[in-house]
């Protein structure tokens, strides 16, 4: 979405639809849950909002370096947000690395609010400053709140008798007191959710509070002039109901359990730690109450195949992973499509290929969902476009599922997975159920556990039922009996059933979600590009360009209209985090001339990209348009900002998806 046109220091007479907050700071400063929390604020103040958490793959990467800086950033407003913005307004500096790591991001005439107890020589060292950018003139362009957060956090909590280490964990509170207090904010669900989490160990609990306080009270008491003002911001206009902020990740989890519930199965989810896709494994664990069944097994094969098994069963098989994990179980999700079993497999995508970047987002791996199998392995594919979104699209992934008795992969991201933003919770009522049907008894003389009804999808039958014994693997089968068949025109007819039961599985037509049903050019998105794509193009037919935006969330199969829709559109551009995937199937599926629009630095699309892409389109310049996005120091670091290469002996685990030995930080720090 847009950020505001006004930042902070503008006067009160031009309070501004939208402020974009990045909190940036050690990994050890607790920047996620201090963002987390603000959101938290945020979203109870009625605002509507969109985050994005970028952190680094170290768990706990050397102090006060460059490639250990955690950011969280938040955009939020009195009107629709779509996206986590494009530039801070603000930026909160708990240290050099944080400020250098983050500077090009903020706007000219932002306000920068820095943490000078952490300006020490050692730290400026190590974020590579000849000198101190809080006592030259190279913050000239911009509103500089500098003050000691330290030493301000240690005297807040003195009373309980903390010393200085343990002190200082808490200055990311004392940091949210501040934001808490700038922007209007109650401290009162901080305050109860501090107590919860700190139950056992009230005297913890009650420190926090006190930094938390203490920040707030300084915004209030210190009389500061220039940048640092308060700002009220009104709640955005929504529809009455019940809203929470929900994440990907807890969205795909709930929307899991309500399509098992409407399918009346209990599930079986089968899983192994991965980034981000961990976060669905631990949030399933939590619901054991409506028939959830969690298994973390020792692999990823392991994991499929238990969920597998439990399909068999007459369970509804849930497993998760991220494309290194996917590429794992790609045999066993062949066994899937030829048993034909219900089965759910989500891919929260990241930065690839191999290990890649385990917490960076990217849409790569569409080649992998559609074709990446041996044999012809045909399977439904469907993309959730926001967080929110992800519920209903885990819903529709469960009855894809059971009614056409396949594999079904939804994709997610790690944007996706990790950002929040508000969701009117919805009435159970308004789903229509699909419950499971499972053969009880033969049709007829003779059991066929393959005859087909007229979806194509085959009977389900529960093992151990009286007279239902049949067979099932690997190897192919009797298009009706089930028994082993090599013969060449059972094994013809075999795989044209199964392709010709997925290509005629019912999916609602494409729609467009802003602008007119033909023109001039056709934005053609998935995923989490929605966000990006529909604001550039609001901006864009607001200057009168004739552009519309399309977002599918049916890749495979396609809506039926899709080839038509596209037709009626001079130019179709197709924006995706990838180097040109879903372009292609585009291409190959309705012959159009489809032109990608590619980024692979592994951050989301700026709306900013997206508009001068749509522009180059209506400058009548010929072959000026479609491309690569350049990478943009002010999403990614440039090399100067440095990475973990492994060189550094200090650093306590390099890599991802283990347990390091040790804690990565100390329980009883909020900011862990």
């Amino acid at each position: 979405m847009a950020t505001a046109a006004t930042t902070p220091q503008d006067s009160a007479s031009s309070t501004p639809d939208a402020i974009v907050v990045r909190f940036a700071g050690d990994s050890g400063d607790g920047m996620q849950l201090t963002g987390g929390q603000f959101t938290l604020s945020t979203a109870l103040a009625g605002n509507d909002l969109a985050t994005f958490p970028d952190f680094p793959a170290e768990i706990r990467a050397p102090q006060g370096t460059l490639f250990g800086v955690s950011a969280f950033q938040i955009n939020f407003g009195s009107r629709q947000i779509n996206t986590a913005g494009d530039a801070p307004d603000v930026l909160v500096a708990m240290n050099p690395a944080a400020l250098k790591v983050n500077l090009a991001a903020l706007k000219p005439g932002g306000l920068i609010i820095a943490d000078t107890g952490a300006f020490t020589k050692r730290n400026l060292d190590k974020a590579h400053y000849e000198a101190n950018p809080l006592e030259d003139d190279s913050l000239a362009k911009y509103d500089v709140l500098a003050f000691d957060i330290s030493e301000k956090t240690i005297e807040a909590v003195k009373p309980f008798g903390l010393g200085n280490k343990d002190a200082l964990r808490s200055k990311n509170m004392w940091t949210l007191g501040l934001a808490l207090w700038m922007f209007g904010r109650s401290r009162q669900p901080i305050h109860d959710w501090l107590k919860a989490k700190f139950k056992s160990k009230p005297d913890i609990a009650d420190a926090n509070i006190a930094a938390l306080d203490a920040g707030h009270a300084f915004g209030e008491t210190a009389e500061l002039s220039g940048p640092m003002r308060q700002m009220e911001m009104p709640p955005v206009q929504s529809e009455p109901g019940l809203y929470r902020t929900i994440t990907g990740a807890e969205a795909v989890s709930l929307g899991l359990v309500a399509g098992a519930q409407l399918a009346e199965l209990p599930m079986f989810f089968g899983g192994y730690p991965i980034t981000p896709a961990s976060a669905i494994l631990h949030h399933l664990a939590r619901l054991k109450e409506y028939g959830v069944t969690t298994f973390q097994a020792e692999d990823e094969i392991a994991a499929i195949c238990a969920a597998i098994g439990a399909s068999y069963a007459g369970q509804l098989g849930v497993t998760s992973s991220s494309g290194p994990g996917i590429a794992l179980k790609t045999e066993a999700i062949g066994l899937g499509i030829m048993t034909e079993l219900p089965l759910v497999i989500v891919n929260s995508q990241r930065g690839g290929p191999s290990t890649g970047l385990p917490t960076k987002t990217e849409q790569s791996d569409l080649y992998q969902a559609v074709y990446g199998r041996n044999g012809d392995a045909p399977m439904p594919v469907i993309a959730a476009r926001s967080p929110s979104d992800a519920f209903e699209v885990a819903i529709e992934a469960c009855r894809i599922a059971t009614e056409y008795m396949t594999p079904v992969m939804l994709l997610t991201d790690g944007y996706i997975a990790n950002a929040a933003e508000p969701w009117k919770v919805p009435n159970p009522a308004d789903f229509e159920p699909f419950p499971a049907q499972f053969l009880t008894e033969p049709r007829g003389e003779q059991l066929l556990p393959y005859k087909r009804n007229e979806k194509g999808a085959r009977p389900w039958i529960k093992p151990g039922t009286p007279g239902m014994m049949h067979r099932i693997g690997g190897i192919e089968k009797h298009e009706e009996t089930g028994n082993i068949d090599y013969s060449p025109d059972n094994h013809q007819r075999m795989t044209d059933l199964r392709k010709a039961k997925i290509e005629n599985i019912a999916v609602p037509d494409q729609e467009v979600a802003l602008g007119d049903t033909s023109g001039t050019l056709a934005v053609v998105g998935w995923g989490s590009t929605y966000g990006p794509i529909h604001q550039a193009v609001r901006r864009s037919i607001a200057k009168g360009c004739s552009v519309s935006h399309i977002h599918v969330r049916h890749i495979w199969p396609m809506p039926k209209n899709l080839g038509e829709l596209l037709k009626g559109f001079d130019h179709v551009l197709v924006p995706e985090m990838n180097t040109g995937q879903f372009k292609t199937v585009l291409r190959d599926q309705f012959l159009v001339d489809a032109q990608p629009l590619t980024k692979t630095s592994g951050q989301p699309f700026q709306i900013a990209e997206l508009e001068a892409e749509i522009a180059k389109y209506f400058d009548g310049i010929e072959g000026n348009e479609g491309g690569e996005v350049a990478v943009n120091d002010q999403q990614l670091p440039n090399l100067e900002a440095g990475h973990d290469d492994g060189s550094y002996p200090d650093a306590p685990y390099h890599g991802d998806d283990a347990t390091p030995s040790g804690k990565a930080t100390d329980s009883e720090a909020v900011n862990q």
